[in-house]
């Protein structure tokens, strides 16, 4: 048995610094929503808040997340704690989704009864968060793609960039028409932009946790390029999963036409080629073959 054990990527600590700072003016913002909520009395802009509040939360969960994740641990704990970037994420999705359900009941409640509402103090409160947001999109552009944690407080600024220009059009709507329920439609819309972008960021993190392939991979082309390696016969027992966010791993038995008789330099010759292959083909870094002659069966057991 061998292969290629390199460490698992660190894409999520790379941008630890960065969502710290993401985590600095989400606080800023929420601060500020808070207080500009309570002056103008908008539901819309405490809506926001608590957006931000729990997008706030899950930075925080992210940053936590990926520093705990990369500390040296326990050795029973043979792949570290670098799971807790996917329960972090798991755990911020579901305080979105409760935080969506929240905003739209009191925005049926206050559509009852509409309160009234001061749009200028709204739309320059609301004005805050979008240039805050931005620099926050900023700061992150460049690790979405890279981690889960990452992505997700991507998303969560993105998002709340977005709440905070529907409490401006809302108050722009208020201040010209004076109809305030367009304040309980702001703080619907906000709630509605969140839930999809939560469920497709659960489905990604509940496939890391079912161990499925990574996005993207094709594992019958994995399978075929491997098999299609000189002195490779058959490649069964595959199985290809994400330990986090960047570290795709990869485990199977590999049936080769070599003798038993075969030396370590012909062994290792047809294992460098499937390592390669994994790593150039397919991106999978962290792999472990084990290499099997005709003498063996299909469980790795030698026949008699």
């Amino acid at each position: 048995m061998g292969g290629n054990h390199g460490p698992p990527s660190t894409a999520g600590l790379a941008y630890r610094r960065r969502l710290l700072m993401v985590m600095a003016l989400g606080t800023s913002i929420l601060i500020v929503l808070l207080i500009g909520s309570w002056l103008s009395g908008s539901l819309a802009l405490l809506a926001d808040a608590g957006h931000v509040f729990a997008d706030v939360l899950g930075v925080g969960l992210a940053a936590a997340a990926v520093t705990v994740a990369n500390r040296p641990t326990r050795s029973h704990r043979t792949f570290g704690l670098f799971r807790l970037e996917i329960f972090a994420t798991v755990i911020n999705g579901f305080v979105l989704l409760a935080l969506s359900g929240w905003i739209l009941y009191s925005a049926a409640q206050r559509w009852s009864e509409p309160a009234d509402i001061q749009p200028g103090l709204m739309m320059l409160f609301a004005s805050y968060g979008v240039v805050a947001n931005l620099a926050g999109l900023w700061l992150l552009r460049g690790g979405q793609g890279k981690s889960l944690a990452v992505k997700g407080a991507f998303l969560e600024v993105l998002s709340d960039m977005l709440g905070s220009f529907a409490v401006i059009i809302a108050g722009l709507v208020v201040l010209l028409t004076g109809w305030s329920r367009a304040d309980s439609v702001a703080s619907a819309l906000i709630a509605l932009m969140i839930i999809p972008r939560t469920l497709l960021l659960l489905r990604d993190a509940f496939g890391v946790l079912m161990e499925n392939a990574p996005p993207g991979m094709d594992v019958d082309a994995l399978r075929a390029d491997l098999e299609a390696i000189p002195g490779v016969v058959r490649v069964h027992d595959l199985h290809v999963w994400t330990i986090t966010s960047g570290t795709p791993s990869l485990s199977a038995h590999v049936l080769t036409d070599l003798p038993r008789t075969a030396d370590a330099a012909q062994m290792n010759q047809v294992l460098v080629a499937l390592c390669a292959c994994a790593r150039a083909s397919h991106n999978v870094v962290h792999t472990t073959f084990q290499l099997e002659t005709a003498e063996f069966d299909e469980v790795g057991q030698p026949h008699p």
